[in-house]
């Protein structure tokens, strides 16, 4: 009996042995696979090594939900510049945050399907995302816009970062017209106003999401510009977009092709990366941050 259950033991303690190394094995390889570039796609103990990976940076493409022409979907600035944002992810490694619709879009909550929150919470919320973000240990913030509408609000935001003391830094993409596009461009577009939801928005969609795209729709209402407010002079309303584009739709996307779309897209894709790139490299940012904090706290010792 003795023996019997000491050959059980040895048997045991063998199939143990030779089932370690193989659990340690799975564990490296869980590490050295391929790490998700979409946050909400990573596990707590990938988010570890993704945050090393992507040298703590971050993504947060912008979008809203509103109107897009007759042809479009609601969010189409949404969806466009998630597709740019991973596209760009993979070619120099960053997490990209889960779909961000919380942005400025008052001139369209006339229009179906807006969704307008207030200005309270599209600030709070986005602060708080970020603080949140370097709490886990994302200390360079990258804000990627996909609508019109947040322009001025997000630069806004990088100034007011400067408020009160951060340990991260926020970067807005903002890159300069590609002239080699525009010559592309030029060649192929049927149009020459596309404000919003024309030829160009649509291209983009249907070059990744064609299956949303419905291009024979878009004559049914009108892009055109009725310039309501040519009279008035060297002035800024708000009601300004509303008083051009009461279809909330400028231009005409029912010349779109996928050709033209992949064009912009593979453009912005090509200098998402390139800033991706120098936002890792940088050491500058946050260092000057933290000077300009120090003196901040004593203005009549800054050093004149």
């Amino acid at each position: 009996m003795i023996r019997i259950l000491h050959n059980r033991v040895i048997l045991f303690l063998s199939i143990l042995m030779a089932f370690v190394p193989c659990v340690y094995s799975q564990n490296v390889d869980i590490k050295s696979q391929d790490l998700p570039v979409k946050y909400e796609e990573l596990n707590a103990i990938q988010f570890i090594e993704a945050v090393k990976k992507s040298g703590g940076t971050c993504i947060i493409p912008i979008g809203i939900l509103e109107k897009h022409g007759p042809h479009l979907p609601l969010g189409t600035d949404l969806l466009s510049i998630r597709e740019v944002a991973l596209r760009a992810a993979k070619e120099e490694y960053t997490l990209v945050f889960p779909q961000y619709y919380f942005g400025q879009i008052y001139e369209a909550q006339h229009q179906p399907g807006t969704i307008a929150y207030s200005h309270e919470i599209i600030w709070n919320l986005l602060q708080e995302t970020c603080a949140e973000l370097a709490r886990n240990g994302i200390k360079k913030i990258i804000i990627v816009n996909g609508h019109g509408g947040n322009n001025n609000f997000l630069k806004y935001f990088c100034q007011a970062q400067l408020e009160s003391k951060k340990d991260y830094g926020v970067y807005f993409f903002l890159p300069a017209k590609d002239p080699e596009l525009e010559e592309k461009l030029k060649k192929l577009r049927k149009t020459e106003g596309d404000g919003h939801a024309g030829e160009v928005e649509t291209s983009e969609m249907m070059a990744h999401r064609p299956d949303l795209v419905n291009p024979t729709q878009a004559k049914i209402q009108s892009g055109e510009d009725l310039a309501r407010l040519k009279d008035l002079k060297d002035s800024f309303t708000g009601i300004w977009w509303y008083a051009k584009f009461p279809n909330h739709y400028s231009g005409d996307g029912s010349p779109a092709t996928v050709e033209i779309g992949e064009l912009v897209i593979k453009s912005q894709v090509k200098r998402l990366s390139e800033m991706i790139r120098s936002v890792k490299a940088d050491q500058k940012v946050l260092e000057l941050q933290n000077q300009f904090f120090q003196e901040s706290e004593n203005p009549l010792k800054t050093r004149q």
